[in-house]
């Protein structure tokens, strides 16, 4: 593969060059990692910045639908979206539904937008392993916003504030149940919290369960990366197209607060020390499944579920020996 030739066509935005990407970074075969790094490695230093916005939302919230409506507002106004839409995998097959094309029909026909979904390939967070690369890619590409779609909410799913500049959580109309349902960690994470499909006769009660979100926020302590009156709670609906303007009006508002204060490159900074961090983690759980340790690992596996050991004294064992080995 001609990495150079690859990287031109990406920063031309060529679509189907970006989808050549994207598959590349996402393959797990070692000789796919080594070009995918050489890429990545040829596009560093682009000047090229996205908004990155991460979003989440309990299921049946109408994420796809939000979605499909604030792309198709953002693209009229002249911008280029892109849609990193996460899939849940199956953990017995492997097999992913991949459906988020086929939900957003009018999106994926849009000549200004580029969805592309993803399996999560059971990882935590409910975003792909190489999501983060994906969306490094589509900043190259020339995308003006980009788009993250994660799996579920709960507590794994604040992975996607960790990629992401923005971090918007989707919350249904409904009752104190829901809201007492909903992690506290997720909800101080987020940046927005949208209570979607406020219209007809659900309208009242999206206004008065945007009111009990606030009253909630207004309970946790103020972070340092937010203006006076974030994080907030909104009521849109993507059905009618209400709200979704006044909504991407305050995402601009807080990115263009954090670029002025420094909190946005610093954000950035501390995701990429994460992410090496993260990385580092991963590659060394997958050393520790490959021969010899893979051995020494399951017979002292078996060794702790006799009896012989207990977990932590096998643990340590193995990595002091898989240590000295080098």
């Amino acid at each position: 593969m001609d990495i150079e030739d690859l990287k031109t066509r990406i920063l031309a935005g060529e679509r189907r060059a970006l989808a050549r990407a994207i598959t590349l970074v996402e393959s797990g075969r070692p000789d796919h990692r080594a070009q995918a790094l050489a890429l990545l490695e040829a596009l560093k230093g682009h000047d090229r910045e996205a908004l990155r916005v991460g979003l989440s939302g309990t299921p049946g919230v109408g994420k796809s639908t939000f979605i499909e409506a604030f792309g198709m507002m953002l693209t009229a106004q002249g911008l280029k979206v892109a849609v990193l839409a996460v899939d849940p995998s199956s953990a017995r097959s492997g097999g992913s539904i991949l459906g988020d094309k086929t939900r957003m029909e009018r999106l994926s026909r849009d000549k200004n937008a580029f969805i592309r979904p993803s399996p999560s390939q059971s990882q935590l967070g409910g975003v792909a392993r190489r999501t983060r690369e994906a969306i490094d890619l589509c900043e190259a590409a020339g995308f003006d916003v980009v788009l993250i779609e994660t799996v579920g909410v709960g507590q794994s799913e604040t992975m996607v504030a960790e990629m992401s500049d923005l971090f918007l959580l989707l919350l249904a109309p409904a009752g104190g149940d829901e809201l007492q349902g909903v992690k506290r960690g997720i909800m101080e994470m987020a940046d927005i919290l949208l209570v979607n499909k406020a219209d007809g006769d659900l309208k009242t009660t999206a206004v008065r369960t945007c009111a009990d979100y606030a009253g909630a926020l207004r309970l946790l302590r103020k972070r340092p990366q937010d203006p006076e009156g974030f994080p907030k709670a909104m009521t849109v609906s993507a059905l009618e197209d209400s709200g979704l303007e006044t909504a991407w009006e305050e995402m601009q508002s807080l990115a263009e607060w954090r670029r002025e204060t420094g909190h946005f490159a610093g954000r950035r900074a501390e995701q990429a020390r994460f992410w090496f961090e993260a990385e580092v983690r991963e590659r060394l759980l997958a050393r520790l499944k490959r021969e010899p340790v893979k051995g020494a690992m399951e017979a002292l596996a078996r060794e702790v579920e006799a009896g012989g050991q207990t977990p932590s004294a096998a643990a340590e064992e193995l990595l002091r020996d898989y240590l000295q080995m080098g």
